[in-house]
């Protein structure tokens, strides 16, 4: 995951391959809890691993419940009929799905608990729902603004006689939390009949619909009269299935059903395959694909996947009732920059009670973008940019909201050829831990790769500079010396001599050099050779092999396919003037030798390595000697490269010197 305060995205220009998305978060914490008050195990495949399930899976630890991970698959003991501990403060972040059946549920069990989240859930009613459980005598204190979380929930003394009323106006997941929660009282002795009345319009029945499902599947079948009264039938009691699967997130797939309808076709490509959901799925936010379609999106589905591509285009405006599909509608919002005219959603007054206000947080970065938008209360209508020049290069404010983040990357097809920038991209946390590693994997850019090179001679601080920049930019790191440190390895394992009676040899070494960068660690074949290639010997062989015409073609091709989304930063000694002489920013670094070999020598020390610095300083300065003179890409600046004597600068002053000359050339 991008922890970072913001993600630039290169403009995109087509997907393609297959993608698996992560399961989905509507079904995973509804099992987790299902699973929690049954009594027995389940076994649960497929569940999503973001902040959302992990809250839950904390809170039912708390509670007592058992969990195990084995393999991929949670195994969870229920609690039955009552928690094992009865008093707890979970605290349960923005995690609507969690706050609301946990509220529903600990309040009909009872007990002593304090259920609280960040400060945005705190913004987001309840009291509707407390309401309702109020009636049938649950006890519920509001610990700060009434009809608000935080709360404190205590002994209930239940009275099921009458029918239970509840808003269905505000959020579908007030009547889910007493579908939870209601088999547990109707499973006590002399239990009647409990049925849940429906007061107003209720809003998202696809979220209903899979409430209803899984209940079935833990034993509970619900008798719905209309979308106004659910009866609970007396005598119900959770059972446990044994195993189940969680389907791939339907609403996760509107992000890459979107990407494949703006992709430009390529040639040799059949589109972008979804795996995990299928137009069979049992979530309501399946019927994104209806939607899309109309936009004009070619999709072909099947059991468990989809298959997409552009259709027309540009897209074709719609004007949708977006209440059946409350969380991908957000996706058509972005879509519609792209359509031929504007495109309205309408019946969306929900979204101004999700993780941020949906509405007006769209209309704010669809603005940003080029686009004129109109919203109200329950709508919102957008006018694509007139033409590419009217599209803007913009920095998308996510306002710790995971579907805004995924929907604004999406404006990166733009026909201008213009970047985004995320804000805060970690927020995909929620749902989508690794969404933008998994964009990026799928995605070619519309033009070059974002490329800083960081060129300099031994021991200039250079990749400890360009290191920590691709960590504070979100880009791939290459450390080109280690490439050559790696081939003198390798030829030494071999019992060959890393000079040039062996060119030839060593160049075939290179072109196939199995070498791996995972985090910190390097790896050659199935070794880890970090520390290895790290020593005073392995750089010197470095030295000798670079020199080598021969084995600097053969890297060549390597050092350039590192060169991927959302951008690289490269050192070594000849990045800028060689292997990326097109690299949009370049820095030549240095420092005077005597520096050099003090940092050198702290460094060796550091490790217990015993060291003489004036033997240091010699070694780099005949190594600086054989780089500058050799004949293969010597070392030197290039032409338009900017230079940095870093002699007196720490670490972290180079650092924010070359972020400022980056961020100085982008469009933000």
């Amino acid at each position: 995951m991008f922890d970072l305060p913001f993600l630039d995205i290169p403009a995109l220009r087509a997907v393609h391959g297959t993608v698996r998305l992560p399961g989905s978060k509507s079904i995973s914490n509804r099992v987790l809890l299902l699973a929690a008050l049954c009594e027995g195990r389940t076994v649960i495949h497929d569940l999503l691993d973001s902040d959302d399930t992990r809250v839950m899976l904390q809170a039912l630890r708390q509670l007592g419940c058992v969990v195990e991970l084995q393999g991929t698959s949670h195994v969870i003991e229920g609690l039955g009929s009552r928690p094992r501990q009865p008093q707890a403060e979970l605290f349960l972040g923005n995690a609507g799905t969690a706050m609301r059946p946990l509220t529903a549920a600990l309040a009909v069990l009872g007990g002593d608990y304090r259920l609280s989240g960040i400060p945005r859930m705190h913004e987001r009613p309840i009291g509707d729902l407390v309401d309702a459980l109020r009636t049938l005598g649950c006890r519920i204190d509001y610990l700060g603004q009434a009809g608000y979380p935080p709360l404190r929930i205590g002994a209930p003394d239940l009275s099921l006689d009458r029918p239970i009323p509840v808003r269905g106006d505000v959020s579908s997941q007030f009547l889910t939390a007493l579908l939870l929660a209601l088999p547990l009282a109707a499973g006590r002795p002399g239990a009647r009949d409990i049925v849940i009345d429906v007061v107003g319009e209720l809003i998202s029945k696809p979220y209903i619909d899979i409430t209803l499902q899984l209940l079935a599947r833990f034993g509970v079948t619900v008798q719905r009269q209309g979308w106004q009264r659910f009866v609970i039938p007396s005598g119900s009691r959770y059972r446990s299935p044994g195993e189940i699967h969680v389907e791939a997130d339907a609403s996760s797939a509107s992000y890459f059903i979107a990407a494949g309808a703006l992709s430009e076709d390529a040639a040799g490509q059949n589109g972008l395959t979804i795996e995990g959901v299928g137009e069979a799925s049992i979530q309501g936010d399946i019927r994104f694909v209806e939607a899309a379609r109309q936009m004009g999106a070619q999709i072909e589905s099947g059991p468990n996947w989809l298959r997409v591509r552009r259709g027309a285009w540009p897209l074709r405006a719609i004007d949708l009732d977006g209440n059946h599909i409350p969380d991908a509608a957000m996706t058509l919002a972005v879509m519609a920059l792209y359509a031929d005219g504007p495109s309205t959603l309408r019946n969306i007054a929900s979204w101004r009670v999700k993780e941020t206000d949906r509405i007006a947080a769209m209309a704010n970065e669809l603005r940003k973008l080029g686009a004129q938008v109109e919203e109200g209360a329950d709508f919102i209508r957008i006018h694509p940019p007139a033409g590419a020049a009217a599209w803007r290069a913009a920095s998308i404010h996510t306002y710790d909201d995971h579907r805004m983040a995924m929907c604004g990357s999406l404006a990166a097809f733009n026909p201008a050829g213009l970047p985004v920038r995320i804000e805060d991209p970690r927020c995909v946390g929620k749902t989508f831990p690794d969404y933008f590693e998994t964009l990026f994997a799928l995605a070619g850019a519309a033009g070059p790769v974002p490329v800083i090179c960081i060129d300099g001679p031994t021991a200039s601080g250079k990749g400890t500079l360009a290191a920590e920049l691709a960590r504070r930019l979100g880009f791939r790191f290459l450390d080109s010396g280690a490439l050559y440190r790696l081939v003198g390895l390798a030829a030494r394992q071999q019992g060959m001599a890393p000079d040039a009676t062996n060119e030839a040899a060593l160049a075939s070494l290179a072109r196939q050099l199995p070498v791996r960068f995972e985090a910190q660690t390097v790896w050659l074949a199935d070794q880890d050779v970090t520390d290895a290639i790290r020593t005073e010997a392995a750089g010197m062989d470095a030295s000798r092999v670079s020199a080598l015409p021969a084995v600097r073609q053969a890297l060549l091709a390597l050092q350039r396919d590192f060169a991927r989304l959302p951008g690289l930063v490269a050192d070594g000694r000849d990045m800028g003037t060689v292997v990326f002489p097109d690299a949009r920013l370049k820095v030549f670094l240095t420092a005077d030798a005597a520096q050099r070999a003090e940092r050198r020598y702290k460094q060796l020390i550091s490790k217990g390595i015993s060291a003489n610095i004036d033997s240091l300083r010699a070694d780099l300065e005949a190594r600086d000697a054989r780089d500058r003179d050799r004949a293969a890409a010597p070392l030197k600046a290039a032409p338009d490269a900017l230079l940095l004597d870093n002699s007196l600068l720490s670490i972290a002053q180079s650092v924010e010197q070359v972020l400022s000359w980056w961020q100085a050339r982008q469009p933000f």
